[in-house]
């Protein structure tokens, strides 16, 4: 069994800016990501973990620091957000207008269809997120540990598990550094306990 806290981190320039998108881009916190963060703080610091986990990524790094109140986090690039490719940077409605058929193709097949054209697949996402957190299975049987992310690889992630298809991953809402609290059993099931709370 393992006992997973994930986040996604706090707001950036990116989300207050139309909420763009930002797969690879190391946008910042914003002064209200900051004290997201330190609301979660606040919500966990009684709450013991064996292990603190992050995207290498700026955002998800400092808000993991500032969550647990821990200098010791661990990065790994398995939990980097999604390459959107051509999607990088442009809000949605940016993006359709300039090609209305990548968008389609995302909706309609994530596994399958590149993100922007020319980013990953959905596919990739969950091979890469999914070895992560089997790693994780077995590394810190019987343990606790925070893991901050981001919302594209986590909702696919959690989709996945909870064995939707992933076109329907964006039915999922994860809330800047709120808090989602879920269990892989040995078998790696998983059993969704909180979302956005």
């Amino acid at each position: 069994m393992l006992s997973v806290y994930l986040l996604r981190h706090g707001e950036t320039t990116y989300n207050a800016d139309g909420n763009r998108y930002c797969g690879r881009t190391d946008a910042s916190l914003t002064s209200k990501g900051v004290k997201q963060a330190v609301n979660v703080y606040n919500q966990l610091k009684d709450e013991n973990f064996d292990a603190v986990y992050s995207s290498p990524l700026s955002r998800a790094c400092l808000t993991a620091q500032i969550a647990t109140g821990s200098q010791e986090v661990q990065t790994d690039e398995r939990i980097i957000e999604v390459d959107f490719g051509n999607w990088e940077g442009k809000t949605k409605e940016e993006f359709i207008a300039e090609d209305p058929s990548l968008w389609d193709a995302w909706m309609r097949d994530p596994t399958n269809n590149k993100a922007g054209g020319t980013g990953e697949t959905g596919r990739e996402v969950i091979e890469r997120v999914n070895a992560f957190f089997n790693e994780m299975l077995q590394k810190h049987a019987n343990e606790t540990i925070v893991v901050v992310g981001h919302n594209g690889i986590n909702r696919l992630y959690m989709a996945y598990k909870l064995g939707m298809e992933l076109k329907n991953y964006r039915r999922i809402f994860q809330e800047n550094s709120a808090i989602t609290f879920f269990e892989l059993d040995d078998a790696g099931e998983i059993t969704l306990k909180k979302l956005n709370a």
